[in-house]
């Protein structure tokens, strides 16, 4: 795609969209919640803002920090109206202040620069300058929530983002697909080379991300321990938005696992599950309901149990992470009643971590006050694994935190597979 055919594609999704919902409004949290009963999980700062704005995470992803407060500046000063005047991140259409143009413009300018490079034949320079986009792109569309028509536009440039610098990558990666109820299922399959089958771990992040998002995750670590990495995306979000998320949090990440066998590049005896946040509950439910077949998992703040289960800890979610978990679900539903059904998420109520251990080692690890993974499910999950282990490490500073934890789990994956 030539640079004029990238703007021509940005101009074609965003030009009906002007008027388009303000997120904030779809799944309605904001206005069935009190303002003053929650507090967010990054803080009390972040009252003036709908979204939780997690710029460790961010930064780790490669996101300039001082671009990222040069955007949420322009977005704080907006003087476009706003959907709830209190939260400085709901300017209503497609224009200057509106989070999703803003994330959107400053992709555009690595795109820019991305096809720039590209022309001039430097293809490692404008792999990382695509990879910049596709980052940007998606924290444009987060947080991914279902009748977001501009998220879903974003969505659409992170992934063409993404497919350029796949091309250009001094690794590789393929696409693998299978299917389950007659769709379409995708991950990417990351090689650090493909002159041997490699011992694999199947990733996937938390419910408000999308799989590419985590290309950092294996070039910076997996990688220099040779071990390849396929993504997927939870159920309702990007590549996986045809399912809706339900008990069984592991069905496609299952129908995945059948489907490596037939995959040349990758040893399917040698099988790792691995989540973030979300993420872990079906990388957590695999050790337990296919022992045969993975090898090791690692839970990373991993949401297993008691968000999902305790009254005070769900008072204090914010409105964006309610209206994710509805979203995930596929319909409005009252708060209350969001609540009730989350309990059937929880792997203590499904009866996996109460009753007979699994033989697969886990390693749960979270950092130290973790608002959303207490160090009493890690515990939990190493009770019920044979060989588990939990591990809380220091929270300060934040992307060292990161970092350390990225490395244990790294090892710990190296030394079983």
């Amino acid at each position: 795609m030539s640079e004029s055919e990238s703007q021509n594609l940005s101009v074609k999704l965003f030009a009906k969209h002007r008027h388009a919902k303000e997120t904030s409004t779809l799944f309605g949290a904001i206005q069935q919640i009190d303002q003053a009963s929650y507090s967010a999980f990054d803080g009390d700062s972040e009252r003036s803002w709908y979204r939780m704005r997690r710029r460790g995470q961010w930064t780790w992803q490669g996101v300039d920090p001082v671009e990222m407060e040069a955007i949420f500046a322009r977005i704080a000063h907006s003087d476009n109206s706003r959907s709830v005047d209190s939260l400085l991140d709901t300017v209503e259409g497609y224009r200057s202040g509106n989070w999703n143009y803003e994330w959107t413009a400053v992709g555009m300018q690595h795109q820019k620069r991305a096809q720039a490079l590209a022309d001039k034949g430097e293809h490692q320079a404008a792999s990382q300058q695509w990879l910049q986009a596709c980052t940007y792109f998606g924290i444009a569309a987060y947080p991914h929530l279902k009748g977001d028509t501009l998220a879903l536009q974003s969505e659409t440039l992170a992934y063409k983002a993404f497919e350029h610098a796949m091309d250009k990558l001094p690794f590789t990666v393929k696409t693998v697909e299978t299917t389950l109820d007659g769709k379409s299922l995708k991950g990417y399959l990351y090689l650090p080379r493909t002159d041997a089958t490699l011992p694999v771990v199947i990733l996937s992040g938390s419910l408000d991300s999308l799989q590419t998002d985590l290309w950092r995750v294996f070039v910076d670590y997996f990688a220099p321990a040779d071990i390849a990495v396929l993504t997927l995306d939870m159920p309702s979000v990007g590549h996986s938005s045809h399912w809706h998320l339900n008990e069984d949090t592991s069905r496609l990440h299952r129908a995945m696992l059948d489907k490596l066998a037939e995959v040349p590049w990758v040893d399917h005896h040698r099988v790792g599950t691995m989540g973030i946040r979300f993420g872990a509950n079906p990388a957590v439910r695999l050790a337990f309901l296919e022992p045969h077949r993975v090898k090791a998992s690692a839970a990373l703040g991993g949401i297993v149990h008691s968000l999902l289960t305790n009254a005070q800890m769900m008072k204090k979610m914010p409105p964006m992470y309610l209206d994710t978990l509805g979203s995930r679900l596929g319909r409005h539903i009252p708060i209350d009643t969001l609540r009730t059904r989350l309990q059937a998420w929880s792997l203590k109520n499904q009866g996996l971590l109460t009753g007979r251990r699994t033989d697969v080692p886990i390693l749960a690890l979270s950092l130290k006050d973790d608002p959303v993974c207490p160090e009493s499910d890690n515990k939990l999950i190493a009770t019920y694994s044979r060989g588990g282990k939990a591990v809380i490490l220091p929270n300060t500073p934040l992307h060292d935190g990161y970092h350390r934890a990225l490395c244990e789990t790294v090892s710990w994956f190296a030394n079983i597979l």
